[in-house]
């Protein structure tokens, strides 16, 4: 009896010029084989979905002064655009560490770093927090230089399954890794309402803190769900339907990006992870190593030109940047996720 052919399953219409969906991106989710898609998507200033672009490279680089033979660490793999930069210049001789708590685009990359011929003979990557950055200089020894890029990576962001995001639908989760800890959601189910205002007020200095935390929590106390990225983007918006028509929508956008981000800062203890980063950082650095760390919020960048400070105070730094360096306008323009980065570093006397 012959076989009969499987039946042919076309594959789904890529939705116009630009797919809205992040499903339906299926050019931009596979840049390998649509190179040209993926390059024209970035001539317009966009990120592809499930991408991110590296920010200050040229200046991080020019910095770290990275010679073969050296051993470093990326704190922050995400994508691993900064990885592939440094392991280039550690080699031959030379080995890179990395590490990531997320446990979905930690195994891509390493995938894809293999692909290029980075395997764990030259890059070695651990899933955990930089925050146990002692434990893994028991690993590596005295590094001579340090990368931590303190933003969430655009493949997180552009993800609605992530829940990173107020302007698509999706669970109100906000986990870097959402294996661990307590959701966003779950969160504001038990929240009082001081602390949320708290929250608010403290993690992104939300003018509208304690009218938002009230909303909130008498929303959460009537029986109303707060579980998905628009069911808070619904409720600040109608918290704040009393603001003048002209300003409104913009308001209530930048209202939603602080809101979300406080939250994001919240449940995943970024402030107190960070905190520990740097209070442990010296030890691990040997002497003459650098430091590159990119903040995109005041108050990561406050906590890191504090504890610079300090150190350099302490005479443990022996030099420290003076101000933090921007992402020049040529940069922000192919890429404005770069406008609010500030770039600080230090080196180890």
């Amino acid at each position: 009896m012959e076989e009969s052919n499987p039946k042919r399953i076309r594959r789904v219409r890529y939705k116009g010029t630009h797919p809205k969906a992040f499903g339906e991106k299926y050019k931009e989710l596979k840049p390998e084989q649509y190179k040209e898609d993926i390059e024209k998507v970035m001539e317009q200033g966009r990120t592809p979905a499930g991408m991110h672009r590296s920010i200050c490279v040229k200046e991080i680089m020019e910095f770290l002064q990275i010679v073969p033979g050296q051993t470093g660490l990326d704190a922050t793999l995400g994508y691993g655009g900064h990885s592939l930069e440094m392991i280039k210049c550690v080699l031959p001789g030379g080995k890179l560490y990395a590490i990531d708590v997320d446990p979905f685009e930690l195994p891509r990359t390493r995938e894809r770093m293999a692909s290029m011929g980075y395997g764990p003979d030259v890059l070695v990557i651990r899933k955990m927090n930089f925050s146990g950055i002692d434990l893994i200089a028991i690993e590596t020894g005295p590094l001579n230089f340090v990368l931590a890029d303190l933003g969430v990576s655009s493949m997180q962001i552009d993800n609605p399954e992530r829940g990173f995001s107020f302007k698509v639908e999706g669970p109100l989760d906000l986990r870097l890794n959402p294996k661990t800890g307590k959701s966003a959601a779950l969160l504001l189910k038990s929240i009082s309402k001081d602390d949320l205002e708290d929250i608010f007020r403290i993690n992104s200095d939300e003018p509208y803190a304690e009218l938002l935390a009230s909303a909130i929590v008498t929303a959460i106390s009537e029986g109303n769900e707060i579980a998905t990225t628009t069911d808070l983007r619904d409720l600040i918006s109608q918290t704040l339907a009393f603001l003048p028509a002209d300003t409104r929508k913009e308001e209530i956008r930048k209202t939603c990006q602080r809101c979300f981000q406080a939250l994001r800062i919240e449940v995943n203890d970024e402030f107190g992870v960070l905190d520990q980063f740097l209070h442990k950082l010296p030890e691990v650095l040997a002497p003459g190593g650098r430091v590159a760390i990119l903040s995109f919020h005041s108050g990561e960048d406050r906590r890191v030109k504090k504890s610079f400070q300090y150190f350099f105070r302490e005479g443990i730094y022996r030099e420290v940047a003076p101000d933090p360096i921007r992402a020049t306008a040529e940069e922000c323009h192919t890429n404005p996720r770069a406008r609010s980065a500030k770039f600080r570093w230090a080196i180890k006397a």
